[in-house]
């Protein structure tokens, strides 16, 4: 396994350098405030003292930028090194499995066996790359299409089932669905990355014996509320907001069980936020292990449920396809 050097930021130096500053910046103030107090000279004392006021707020800001640029490029760092994880494991795969092919002879049951190892190494690769772009044009996804009725149920059950097909387990064993008919006027793209990011992550993050129940209801006068329970070890309550930062990732143990770039949740907040939605993450009510992600979308209203819905199953492959474009 490559092992790479990269020098990275801490937050002892800023810190301690800011904290030295700020307790002389304070010193010299008491001093400046005593000595000119002493002598009644009121106009010196209010300039020094604005002055240093100041001098302390520049300080603290100046801190506080820092403090958040460090953390950045630490969750770059855990971001570069996953993705190059994640690049060369199924290379690395790939490469031993077409070697093994071309240099003995197999019968032709491991030939298929190796044919659908290889082809899930393939996923993972497409998956990977495909978040990778996404990121980089999130401000343009879906603008090269015009905004039309979408049926929201039907586009949850279609990324259910890639998910399942992803993760290789049978839906009707794992995922709960309870979806009233919805329809949304907007561009069908995005909804499709928004569902697909916290389908996925539902099952990834679940228990060794996922199960993972989905709701979507009417909420308010014109908006959807879909629920996505699952029964994982659920996340703390001091990374309830971060877990929706670029690069993030939760906790160490998760961090070495599962595999992951720290990218789809950061996607899913940013084109909810782009749709005037909310999302957020909380515990199960009935107190079970696991979490509750919480999705509302304005401009929703309820649909009938014989509607037309051809026109959303036809387009299922045109995600990928312009993300490519």
């Amino acid at each position: 396994m490559a092992v790479y050097f990269r020098k990275r930021s801490t937050l002892h130096l800023p810190v301690t350098l800011s904290v030295s500053l700020m307790v002389l910046n304070v010193t010299l103030m008491v001093c400046w405030i005593i000595l000119l107090a002493q002598r009644a000279r009121w106009t010196a004392l209010t300039v020094g003292v604005v002055a240093f006021t100041l001098i302390l707020l520049g300080l603290s800001l100046w801190l506080a930028l820092t403090i958040k640029e460090v953390r950045l490029n630490q969750r770059q760092a855990n971001f570069v090194d996953s993705v190059t994880h994640e690049l060369k494991s199924p290379i690395a795969a790939l490469q031993l499995y077409l070697e093994t092919l071309r240099m003995r002879s197999l019968d032709e049951e491991k030939r298929q066996e190796f044919h659908a190892i290889m082809a899930v190494e393939l996923s993972r690769l497409d998956q990977l790359i495909s978040h990778l772009l996404e990121v980089g044009r999130l401000d343009a996804i879906g603008m090269q299409e015009e905004s039309e009725d979408v049926r929201v149920d039907l586009l949850v059950r279609q990324a259910v089932a890639n998910a399942c097909v992803h993760h290789k387990l049978k839906a009707e064993e794992v995922i709960t669905l309870d979806l009233q008919p919805m329809v949304m006027h907007t561009r069908r793209l995005v909804l499709e990355m928004i569902f697909s990011n916290l389908v996925d992550n539902a099952i990834k993050y679940a228990d060794d014996d996922p199960q993972v129940r989905i709701e979507l209801t009417p909420y308010g006068s014109s908006k959807s509320r879909m629920r996505i329970w699952n029964n994982g070890v659920g996340v703390p309550f001091a990374d309830r907001k971060k877990i929706f930062q670029i690069f993030y990732r939760g906790g160490n143990e998760l961090t070495r069980r599962r595999t992951g770039t720290g990218l789809g949740l950061y996607i899913v907040y940013t084109l909810v936020r782009k749709l005037k939605g909310r999302v957020s993450v909380v515990d199960r009510p009935d107190g079970a292990s696991g979490c509750v992600f919480d999705v509302e979308l304005p401009g929703c209203l309820p649909a009938a449920p014989d509607s037309e819905a051809a026109s959303d199953s036809d387009r299922a492959s045109r995600e990928k396809e312009e993300l490519r474009a």
